[in-house]
């Protein structure tokens, strides 16, 4: 499928007077501007496509000060169509209200920039066999069908046989729409997800995850073995400056506070199956958490888990970790359980989901290769 022509978007930003940090101007715009690197906003930068102060401005490096006005202007595409598509699902429940899916690795959650197409979303829509999602440029959902019709949001804010809430894109162009989905599971991250069908049960559930009532815990493979078996971790999680692909712990009061409690499942030699519970549920939070502790989920690219971490880094248990690595191309976390009081019926539910066929392999391994210390 080809992508849609992109159309300029301006974004304005006021530094406000306190602001003391000097940073070069290619740095403060991507920390403003959602999922712009920093080569990117450079690229922009050279071209003349940012203003400061009425005046173009085509050095990167140029200090920003208390005051400036800064008038940005990025080629966006326009919002997407969502298409039906025909891709197998893992349906643990459904009842009218929601269903719970047991995602699979590899599936990116809903629409954004560079996941056109494939999603999750894509195929809740083929499941409930529903039409396709139409926007125009505004965002709105188009109404050109009749007033009656199921797929027009009505009381229970329906569309597509999802819930509307978070389905219209938040600015021109932005192809982040997330109909039904109540929340997330990074791309590589496989396990249980619950979507909603309708706006009364979208904001039941949405209100038990603010209000950390929901039962929610990972199955990690983990290099080292934490010490403590169990504990807490506690920090402010935010965007890494120098890599916005990437989350990083910060200062507190710097960030988003997130709370993570773990526990030594099985240990190994140099790894250990550790269980995950979440208090707080931030982007990459469990990744970067562990990281934190210095003991980053095995394989995980961006988190330093894709290498040797623990033990020799040579001959015998390097080819053996590299075989490894090959079997299981991500990080090893998948979220097995999943609890929530139903948002309509007041019923508690639990949900289970047995690891998937790739950690199971890594798992029988390193019991038989590094149970004991190489």
């Amino acid at each position: 499928m080809s992508e849609p022509d992109k159309q300029p978007t301006e974004f304005r930003f006021d530094v406000p007077a306190g602001y003391e940090a000097g940073e070069r101007l290619d740095v403060y715009l991507t920390g403003f501007l959602l999922n712009a690197t920093r080569a990117r906003v450079q690229k922009g930068i050279k071209k003349g496509m940012v203003v400061v102060n009425n005046e173009v401005s085509t050095k990167p490096s140029r200090v920003v000060q208390a005051g400036d006005e800064i008038v940005c202007t990025l080629m966006k595409p326009p919002p997407m169509d969502i298409l039906p598509e025909d891709i197998p699902l893992d349906v643990r429940y459904e009842d009218e209200h929601l269903l719970i899916v047991n995602k699979a690795a590899g599936m990116v959650v809903h629409p954004a920039f560079g996941h056109r197409t494939g999603t999750l979303v894509h195929a809740l829509l083929h499941h409930m066999g529903s039409d396709p999602i139409l926007l125009e440029s505004s965002g709105d959902p188009d109404d050109d069908s009749d007033e009656d019709s199921d797929d027009e949001p009505g009381s229970d804010g329906q569309i597509g046989g999802l819930s509307t809430i978070n389905l219209a894109p938040r600015f021109d162009g932005d192809p982040v729409l997330r109909p039904g989905i109540v929340h997330r599971l990074d791309k590589d991250t496989s396990g249980l997800l619950v979507v909603a069908k309708h706006d009364r049960a979208h904001a039941g559930l949405s209100r038990q995850f603010a209000e950390r009532t929901t039962r929610r815990r990972y199955s990690a493979i983990v290099w080292g073995v934490p010490d403590p078996a169990s504990g807490t971790v506690t920090t402010d999680l935010a965007r890494d400056v120098r890599d916005r692909r990437k989350m990083a712990t910060v200062d507190a009061g710097k960030g988003k506070h997130a709370i993570t409690h773990y526990r030594v499942v099985e240990p190994f030699g140099y790894t250990a199956l550790a269980e995950f519970r979440l208090e707080t549920g931030r982007t990459h939070q469990i990744r970067v958490h562990a990281a934190h502790i210095a003991h980053p989920i095995f394989g995980d690219p961006v988190y330093g888990g894709d290498r040797i971490r623990y033990g020799r880094d040579e001959g015998q248990r390097r080819t053996f970790y590299g075989n490894l690595f090959k079997a299981l191309p991500r990080q090893a976390l998948h979220a097995r359980s999943l609890g929530f009081t139903h948002p309509m019926t007041g019923e508690e539910m639990d949900f289970e989901a047995e690891l998937p066929d790739d950690m199971e392999h890594v798992l029988d391994r390193l019991r038989k290769v590094d149970l004991v210390r190489q």
